[in-house]
């Protein structure tokens, strides 16, 4: 099975933790130089230094605010100028959790921009390159919500399938080129975000954050949540050659949780 990235550069944004750098820490370790993108320029400078170097690949990164559109075109287009992309990692920071009845009007159209909008700037500024080499992976790290959605993340929930559909067309689209595009739905991770949305939770319900860990545990049937390690390998298989034939699809990395097919 061909697992080899040598030779290949990924941009990965969110890159400064997280399931962005688990995925870009997997990503280097079949071969792939890594570009990350986030907005904490000393986050991104110590993340770099955990990206493998054993095989001649080099590393980059970038910092820019995924709230200003204009700025990240201006980055993408200047990566773009000098260096073909053939691996793009989609990922942004998820939305502020709340029921959606409350939710206000904005909130929407500034996740709609900061995931869809930048979703299509970055596409479409690396597609050209991609099939020029004849070879594309475009990966979306987004939610299991857009198979079932989750309690108390009403804007999340919508921008997500959002994200998803567009996704399912854009694969539609790129496939005769030999670009796939597809999602992966993290489940519960430990990661910053999972923490977070604990600590939500439990002020709304005066609870400690420690029950409503366990509710959650409970409801996986692999009972554990997952490792950011876990979910980057199956990023960097389906950016890998060997997912050459898998497109448009949604992949949960989630224990087993999501009741759907």
């Amino acid at each position: 099975m061909n697992l080899s990235l040598t030779g290949k550069t990924a941009l990965v944004c969110g890159g400064s933790q997280g399931l962005g750098l688990a995925s870009a820490q997997e990503l280097a370790l079949l071969g792939a130089s890594c570009i990350l993108i986030s907005r904490n320029a000393d986050k991104l400078a110590q993340a770099l230094q955990t990206l493998d170097t054993t095989q001649q690949q080099t590393h980059r990164y970038y910092a820019v605010d995924f709230s200003k559109t204009a700025d990240v075109k201006a980055i993408i287009d200047t990566i773009t100028a000098s260096t073909i992309i053939h691996i793009l990692i989609n990922n942004t920071g998820g939305p502020a959790a709340g029921p959606i009845a409350t939710a206000e009007p904005g909130a929407f159209l500034q996740a709609f921009e900061m995931h869809v909008v930048n979703n299509q700037i970055l596409s479409q500024a690396v597609i050209p390159g991609m099939k020029a080499a004849g070879f594309g992976r475009i990966i979306q790290i987004i939610s299991t919500s857009v198979k079932t959605p989750i309690k108390n993340l009403g804007v999340s929930n919508t921008i997500r399938a959002a994200v998803a559909s567009w996704a399912k067309t854009l694969a539609t689209e790129l496939a005769p080129f030999n670009i796939t595009v597809n999602n992966v739905l993290p489940g519960s991770t430990t990661t910053e975000r999972l923490s977070s949305l604990f600590e939500t939770q439990a002020k709304a319900r005066n609870v400690s954050t420690e029950v409503i860990a366990e509710e959650w545990k409970n409801e996986i049937p692999m009972q554990r949540f997952g490792e950011p390690r876990e979910f980057g390998a199956a990023v960097a298989f389906l950016a890998s050659p060997a997912a050459s034939y898998i497109t448009g699809i949604n992949l949960p990395v989630d224990g087993g949780k999501t009741p759907s097919l």
